[in-house]
């Protein structure tokens, strides 16, 4: 997973086994960010991360989370529709992922251990750095 700024720059990365939920990771990606003392102001995300405890603990620490409902949703309605045009804006995210895949090591994973392919990724993420500025 990746967390992204409204520019694309790469502020958190975090790798995990693909047989985990998506909403269990999104905590740990945040406490990675490198930002530690800027918190944003607003979180958009997909469908995969449509669940109330965290939309609970992001509105406790005054984030805007900002994700559309899944399909067949049993619970009430927690958005209305106008935050969710931000949405659109998720494109912003594929890039960065675009750039990455650029490097054959992070596109094909090669690596046995998990904190290699971390490693390279990070590096990816610093070349990217380097080519935007």
């Amino acid at each position: 997973m990746i967390l992204v700024d409204r520019h694309g720059t790469p502020l958190a990365i975090d790798t995990e086994s693909a047989s985990r939920n998506e909403s269990i990771l999104i905590e740990p990606l945040f406490v990675k960010m490198t930002c530690k003392n800027h918190k944003p102001e607003r979180i958009v995300y997909d469908k995969a991360g449509d669940v109330d405890r965290i939309r609970d603990k992001f509105q406790e620490a005054g984030i805007d989370y900002i994700c559309p409902h899944r399909q067949g949703r049993t619970r009430a309605v927690k958005q209305d529709g106008r935050k969710i045009r931000r949405y659109k804006r998720r494109w912003i995210v594929e890039r960065t992922i675009a750039w990455l895949h650029n490097y054959r090591r992070i596109v094909t994973r090669w690596e046995r251990h998990d904190f290699l392919y971390e490693g390279f990724v990070a590096l990816g993420c610093a070349f990217t750095l380097l080519k935007r500025f």
